[in-house]
Formats: C-alpha cells, structure tokens, sequence
C-alpha cells in the first residue's frame, strides 16, 4: 500500500491524527477545547480540532463517528460523513450531537471522531431521457427484504 502524502498543520496540543493499528482505515481526531463542553440530549455543537490539512489533487478527508462513542453514549457526527475538500484550507471543525438522554461532556484532547483519507473523482454529468433496465429497476428501501 502506497501512502499519500497529506500535510497538517496541528495548531492544538494534542498529538497528530494517528492509525491505531496497522490495518485500521481512520485515524483519531481530538477536540481542541479550552474548557469541557457540554452536550445536553439532542443538542449540536461545532467542536474545533486545531487542525489544518492539505490534501492532494483527488482526495477527500471524511470526518466519521467513533462507534465507542456512539454505542455507549450517543455521541455521533451530524453530517456523517463530513467531507473536507482538496481545496479547503480553514481549521477543521466536527459537528457533534447528543442522541441520548442524558447530558455528555466533551473533554479537551478528547478522540471525538476518525477522519478517513479517500479518493474521489468528479462524474460527467450527461442529461438524459432513459436509463438502462436492470432486474432491481426502482425497487428503493427494503426492496430486497430480510435474508
């Protein structure tokens, strides 16, 4: 597996995003706070990162929830999967939501997410009046049932 390069700038305290394990696919993000934030059930706050990337030509950043965070304690991202462009330069800002019913504290330096670097392209769109058959056809959620 051939690495991309992807440059950071860490303006917070906390260490680099890091691979947990050799074949894990997103690395942890830490919340850059000065003071606990408080999540009451069903609220949403912009949690910063301190941190600033470069990503080559044809990639994509995808900010994903931790499931550890969301099985125990509801905590997901709003915009799942938030997409950082190639082109965007700002700090890196997480959208987290309390689904549960009790009020959550996010701690600075706390692993609030894993962001996962992928390729990506740009489609061709071409305006048309048919689309091919195939045996799903329309067939949407649920069409294929339970098995």
């Amino acid at each position: 597996m051939n690495p991309v390069k992807v440059r950071i700038i860490n303006r917070s305290d906390n260490p680099m995003p890091a691979y947990a394990t050799e074949s894990a696919a997103g690395m942890d993000v830490r919340a850059y706070l000065q003071e606990p934030v408080e999540l009451a059930p069903l609220q949403r706050a912009l949690i910063p990162t301190g941190l600033y990337m470069e990503l080559p030509q044809g990639y994509e950043c995808q900010m994903r929830p931790r499931s550890g965070l969301a099985m125990r304690h509801g905590i997901t991202l709003l915009n799942t999967p938030g997409t950082i462009d190639a082109d965007y330069r700002g700090e890196i800002g997480v959208i987290l939501i309390n689904l549960s019913a009790e009020t959550f504290t996010v701690n600075p330096g706390e692993r609030i997410c894993q962001m996962v670097i992928a390729p990506c392209c740009h489609a061709e769109i071409e305006q048309a009046d048919t689309l091919s058959d195939t045996d799903r056809g329309a067939g949407g959620f649920g069409h294929t049932g339970m098995k």
